[in-house]
């Protein structure tokens, strides 16, 4: 099984097969740490904390505003604080952010993807 390296990319968006023990399986890959989901593909997310999330880590995800509507936060095992700012910044963008526990954004990033529906997910890994 190959893994995603730290910065890495793969170029297409695909369901998360796996998630926890500090990462996520995708595509016969393997990943350790956060990952963006992203009509682009997928990316190493360089992200650990809920307060770790600002404009500049979202950056990709903005370059994504016309190609997805929703993002899918995954904030952990527990929803935890997403600043108003940040919701705002992407909703200036087109995109709307739903906040939950990693688990629950991965499951339903991979049933809004199955449903061809223009959809994202930026998913802090859980232990």
């Amino acid at each position: 099984m190959s893994r995603l390296q730290e910065g890495g990319h793969y170029p297409h968006q695909v369901p998360i097969d796996a998630y926890g023990n500090g990462g996520f399986r995708f595509a016969q890959m393997s990943h350790r740490g956060s990952l963006l989901c992203l009509p682009a593909g997928m990316f190493a997310w360089n992200v650990q904390r809920a307060d770790q999330i600002d404009a500049d880590s979202l950056a990709l995800v903005l370059q994504s505003r016309g190609e997805m509507d929703v993002l899918l936060v995954g904030l952990g095992r527990e929803v935890g604080v997403f600043a108003p700012e940040l919701r705002q910044l992407l909703r200036d963008n087109g995109i709307i952010a739903d906040v939950v526990g990693t688990g629950g954004a991965a499951r339903t990033y991979n049933i809004l993807l199955a449903e061809n529906r223009a959809v994202g997910a930026a998913l802090i890994s859980v232990p």
